[in-house]
């Protein structure tokens, strides 16, 4: 097949269900562990600045109102109604965080809810990165002419595993360490204020459209540091005393509820020793002599980050590598829309998409990591018009 000489993003999508909940209702809707509201929740809220989010959940009966497929769908509906139909689609990549189930795969699953003609699917596993790297298959399927067209998606219900009923009773003195230690919010009790439940879809094209704005992907860069690095966030297992990580399948199905094996975790320490570093810096210094990329060709910065709290690493990992990005250039959703994993990128892709503040020429510099086991991507677009 012929090799196209550019992909164009033409129309991006979200969705995010039900009502914003704010940060006094949260355990409205996910429930209080052990009948008694958090000690925890003013303390983890106010280090990582969200101010509301979405969930996949009816707060009146606790049951869910969408499934991480059906969230997908909804997005990839919201592409049709700018003027695409989703019954020409030639390859569909899914990203996820916690597909619904173990097997079959997230992206087939969406294309059964879709009930769209056949075309080609697949689905690309991981934690915040995962919508990313679907994107990257969607837009080489177009680069290389494989796929006529191409619509790629990130999505989370992460609300299943943040209900009170899978969570121990908090201890007080994990509620006393917060105060001094804002990074241990990343603990598995405490993740519950942090994630949240959403999708997004994107349309790439090899031409862009015919009226408006494009984004034109110029690349994309994904680097596993796990060569660097032990596993740090996860989940289905768990870590051993000598650092080794054991399976949910090497446990007794006893063991599964009594060690808490499959809520998701993380290794706090870790984290806050490397997640920079390992995600943004090393990945920035390889960048900046692979795409020749220097701070002054970005006019927008758009920061996947899970919290408030990881903003001034970031700045001073930026200075450190005389990269410096001023902070008006930044664009980030987070307190309004809550951490979607790996919709998130999606999600701040489709609100900046459809501001109005993006001119011709532009230049959009995309971070996304994620500290499953020290993942770090870039991205560039550039903003283009009918001509590309």
């Amino acid at each position: 097949m012929p090799l196209n000489r550019a992909v164009y993003i033409n129309n991006t999508s979200a969705f995010l269900p039900n009502a914003p909940v704010g940060n006094d209702d949260i355990e409205k809707v996910l429930g209080m562990v052990g009948g008694k509201p958090s000690r925890a929740r003013r303390v983890v809220l106010r280090s990582n600045g969200i101010r509301q989010r979405h969930y996949a959940v009816d707060p009146a009966t606790g049951q869910f109102t969408h499934s991480n497929a059906e969230l997908t769908a909804e997005a990839i509906r919201r592409l049709q109604a700018e003027g695409f139909a989703i019954d020409s689609i030639d390859c569909l990549a899914c990203g996820t965080s916690c597909p619904d189930q173990l097997m079959p795969n997230h992206g087939v699953m969406v294309h059964g809810e879709l009930g769209i003609p056949a075309c080609e699917v697949v689905a690309t596993a991981g934690i915040c990165v995962s919508g990313l790297t679907a994107l990257k298959y969607a837009w080489l399927s177009v680069l290389a002419g494989e796929a006529k067209n191409a619509v790629a998606t990130g999505s989370e219900r992460a609300s299943g595993g943040l209900l009170a009923r899978n969570f121990d009773q908090e201890s007080a003195h994990r509620v006393a360490a917060l105060e001094t230690n804002p990074e241990i919010a990343f603990e598995k009790d405490f993740l519950r204020w942090m994630l949240s439940d959403g999708a997004g879809a994107l349309l790439l094209q090899p031409t862009p459209r015919v009226e408006g704005l494009s984004l034109r992907i110029d690349w994309i860069d994904v680097l596993s540091q796990a060569n660097n690095a032990p596993v740090c966030m996860y989940a289905g297992g768990d870590k051993q005393a000598d650092g080794a990580f054991k399976g949910w399948q090497e446990y007794q199905p006893t063991e599964w509820i009594e060690q808490s094996i499959f809520p998701v975790k993380q290794d706090v320490r870790l984290l806050n020793e490397s997640v920079v570093e390992l995600t943004f810096g090393n990945v920035l210094a390889q960048t900046k002599v692979k795409r020749g990329l220097t701070a002054d060709q970005v006019d927008w910065f758009l920061p996947h980050m899970s919290s408030e709290y990881f903003r001034q690493p970031i700045v001073d990992c930026m200075a450190l590598q005389d990269f410096i990005v001023p902070q008006e250039k930044w664009f980030t959703n987070l307190h309004t829309k809550g951490n979607t994993g790996s919709a998130s990128i999606y999600i701040m892709l489709d609100e900046l998409f459809r501001s109005g503040r993006l001119a011709k020429g532009e230049r959009i510099l995309c971070f996304i990591p994620e500290s499953g086991r020290f993942t770090g991507s870039l991205m560039q677009l550039t903003v283009v018009d009918q001509a590309g």
